[in-house]
């Protein structure tokens, strides 16, 4: 069995008596032991009941039943000692910060092509490039707004950027939904231990969007604009408008008239200036990208080329957070900062080089392959966990289109012990804390925690089965 870094213990055993357990979980740990079978089962329950009925769902596709279901919620947290998150929140402060200085390059002077750091070619023929932006100023410089940075943790306890979301990133709902929850459940354990807030993301949210209001608005309207209910993630898309108390809004709601933006009132037309929308670019304005969608806008476009709307996240953000982009973040950082990158990168192989796909087609059994516009986990092999014949089968997705592929080494992610169906076991997890950019950078001291609940899995997106945990950061 591979070793991994087990979050609890020092000696990667799950939760036993003889386990060495981390000194920033001890407090937890000597609680559990305390707390019987049937109580912990009940509030289990309860958690399962209660989610339930406030509809916290997320579709998971290929469900023969093409229901959605809920998101299976652990109640053993994911502990961060405060230096730790020190080190994590510095890191990736810094990586947002560069991506938004590269997004802004690419759509003006462009000095990182010119400069030979990155080929001209992975950025005119990426999917997510949008020509549309070239030239266009944005308020602050700013791109990518909301930032989902997925973190996982290998060999001795390093963390590592697994992954850069920047165009619609989900999953804060789940992060407070999951505290609200074990504070519900158990309150003496928040009596007990000093745990840093997360409940005032809505409220730094909303200043962080109302911060990027076009120029001249001092009293901004926000609004959340969803693809509707059918959407997978409509239920963080309504939680978030209601935590912040703004209107949920589709394209249906809105118009364009005299170069700006309204949305339709019983007391009449309403001007907008920010728009936190959760639809992608091509679905945003049937005049400018896909003409049969029903969910967009027309003429949105050119209000936001005007500099009368502000769309979070922009236009075109999804260029930096594509995963042919990633192996480039690192040299970002130094480029724009004239730093070292704080968080490393997983080391990754660019299928499209010679060199890189030679050494992919002959250790496919022992790697990570990705598309590089996949999402979700879908779109990838893992090589230790596939049969024979879906290894051939990816070596000829490969050989067909390798410049859609990059492949990665197979991570030991850490493991925090779950509660599975034979009682408390290791389940691999990573982490999303969640970035904030407008006229500064923030966060809150948290994100989400998710875990494969598959024993062995390492895929633990929540479209494939994965659940979540409450991340405790630990206050001094």
């Amino acid at each position: 069995m591979a070793k991994f870094f087990n979050e609890m213990t020092a000696d990667g055993m799950a939760h036993t008596a003889s386990a060495e357990v981390r000194e920033h979980y001890r407090e937890f740990c000597g609680w559990l032991q305390r707390q019987s079978a049937e109580t912990i089962e009940r509030k289990r329950a309860e958690a399962d009941l209660t989610f339930r009925r406030v509809g916290i769902t997320f579709a998971v596709y290929g469900d023969d039943a093409g229901t959605e279901r809920l998101i299976p919620f652990d109640t053993i947290p994911r502990i961060i000692p405060a230096a730790e998150w020190k080190q994590l929140q510095t890191g990736l402060v810094q990586r947002v910060k560069a991506l938004n200085m590269f997004i802004h390059d690419i759509y003006h002077d462009q000095n990182i092509i010119k400069a030979g750091i990155i080929p001209a070619e992975q950025i005119y023929k990426n999917a997510q490039y949008r020509p549309e932006m070239q030239g266009i100023n944005v308020v602050s410089d700013i791109y990518a707004h909301i930032a989902g940075v997925d973190i996982v943790r290998a060999g001795q306890g390093e963390f590592y950027v697994l992954e850069d979301n920047l165009r619609v990133p989900s999953g804060v709902s789940y992060m407070l939904e999951d505290r609200k929850m074990m504070m519900r459940l158990f309150p003496e354990l928040f009596a007990r231990n000093k745990i840093a807030p997360v409940d005032h993301y809505p409220d730094m949210l909303l200043d962080n969007l109302r911060s990027v209001a076009p120029m001249g608005i001092n009293d901004p309207t926000v609004v959340v604009m969803t693809p509707g209910m059918y959407n997978s993630a409509y239920f963080e898309h309504a939680f978030l408008a209601q935590q912040m108390g703004v209107e949920l809004v589709e394209g249906k709601d809105l118009f364009v008239s005299d170069n700006t933006v309204f949305m339709r009132t019983t007391r009449g037309p309403k001007r907008v200036d920010v728009i936190y929308r959760r639809l992608d670019d091509d679905f945003l304005d049937p005049l400018a990208f896909r003409p049969d969608s029903s969910l967009g806008v027309p003429g949105l476009l050119s209000v936001y080329r005007a500099g009368r709307v502000t769309l979070a996240n922009a236009i075109g953000t999804g260029v930096a957070d594509d995963k042919s982009i990633y192996p480039y973040v690192p040299d970002m950082i130094k480029f724009y900062l004239s730093e070292e990158p704080v968080l490393n990168n997983v080391p990754t192989y660019q299928c499209r080089k010679k060199e890189d796909l030679a050494y992919t087609l002959a250790n496919l059994p022992e790697l990570v392959v990705k598309e590089v516009h996949g999402a979700g986990g879908y779109g990838m092999l893992v090589g230790p966990a596939s049969t024979k014949a879906q290894i051939e089968d990816f070596r000829q997705r490969l050989l067909a289109k390798p410049d859609g592929y990059i492949a990665q080494p197979t991570l030991a992610l850490s493991a925090c012990p779950t509660y599975v169906e034979n009682g408390i076991a290791p389940r691999h997890i990573d982490l999303r804390p969640f970035v904030l950019s407008g006229k500064t950078i923030s966060m809150v001291p948290g994100g989400l925690t998710r875990v494969a609940l598959q024993q062995g899995s390492l895929v633990v997106n929540s479209s494939q089965g994965g659940g979540t945990k409450d991340t405790w950061i630990l206050e001094k």
